[in-house]
């Protein structure tokens, strides 16, 4: 089972996503474990700097870096608070931007659960009005579940038409 390529890309070997990879342009942005790790504790609700160093259990170095690195591809915004008799310090909220990878998180944890652990994992996501367990899974506009060899990969011609489709080891342009 695999994703059926259409069309020009059905020829493997006649393009490349180059920079234009969206998977690998994300990775650029949340690939280490640090960055993940500290979405899930924005997720369960962290917002101050002690707190997620210590919840991550990353030195505060690492923690300043992979925060500044969340705030300045906007997943998390950095916002001002003060204690009274204390100095300004900072606190991070995640943006719409980070609230729109939660299911990639989640997804992430669920695969976890279901080949790491074999207890089923540690937490369960549930809708709060019920109780009932909530998944991550592909559907199609209409709502259907769609399996790996029930998918295509076409182009974008949008994204092609705004030129950002690269070249090809060949010299040619993306499909």
């Amino acid at each position: 089972m695999v994703m059926k390529l259409e069309g020009a890309l059905s020829d493997r070997e006649a393009w490349e996503t180059g920079d234009h990879c969206s998977i690998g342009r994300a990775m650029e942005v949340v690939g280490t474990r640090s960055a993940i790790l500290l979405l899930r504790e924005a997720y369960y609700g962290t917002t101050r700097f002690d707190d997620f160093a210590h919840r991550v259990g990353i030195t505060d170095a690492v923690a300043s870096a992979r925060l500044k690195d969340l705030v300045q591809a906007g997943l998390l915004t950095k916002s001002p608070y003060r204690v009274p008799g204390q100095r300004t310090r900072y606190e991070y909220v995640l943006t719409e931007m980070g609230r729109d990878l939660l299911p990639a998180v989640i997804a992430l944890m669920q695969w976890g659960d279901k080949y790491l652990h074999d207890d089923g994992g540690p937490l369960r996501i549930v809708e709060e009005a019920t109780g009932a367990p909530v998944r991550v899974q592909l559907v199609s506009e209409s709502g259907a579940e769609v399996g790996l060899d029930g998918l295509r990969v076409r182009l974008n011609r949008d994204s092609v038409k705004a030129g950002i489709d690269s070249r090809s080891r060949r010299g040619k342009r993306a499909p």
